[in-house]
């Protein structure tokens, strides 16, 4: 089994920066991906990036590049996304998961694990 717990959100500015973090714990992730996924009211649940455990490849969605970083810690088990030059749209529940594979993939219902949750609001 594996476990997610993210923390990091809240409210922020319009151009405003943000880190979210999320704690894995229960197995080793050797060969998966760790991935960031959000959640707007009324809408679907969409890829924002992802990393692959060993190597630390990462891919991020169009709307989010260049502008979002994932990275993971290996000694702690913790894989962040820190968040710049946020905006109005980017205003979700933001979703940690964790995907037993090493083939990644941007479907949320290819993905296993997934935490609770963590709420990002950006005003305008």
């Amino acid at each position: 089994q594996v476990q997610l717990v993210e923390s990091g959100g809240g409210l922020v500015q319009a151009g405003g920066s943000l880190r979210l973090s999320c704690a894995a714990s229960g197995r080793t992730f050797s060969r998966s991906h760790m991935g960031w996924f959000r959640q707007a009211t009324g809408k679907e649940r969409e890829f924002v990036a992802f990393i692959r455990w060993s190597g630390g490849i990462t891919y991020y969605a169009d709307s989010v590049r260049g502008r979002f970083t994932i990275s993971r810690d290996s000694a702690t088990n913790t894989v962040y996304l820190q968040m710049n030059s946020l905006k109005p749209e980017d205003t979700a529940v933001y979703y940690c998961a964790a995907r037993d594979n090493i083939i990644p993939s941007t479907t949320p219902r290819a993905w296993g694990y997934w935490g609770q949750g963590t709420q990002v609001t950006v005003s305008s």
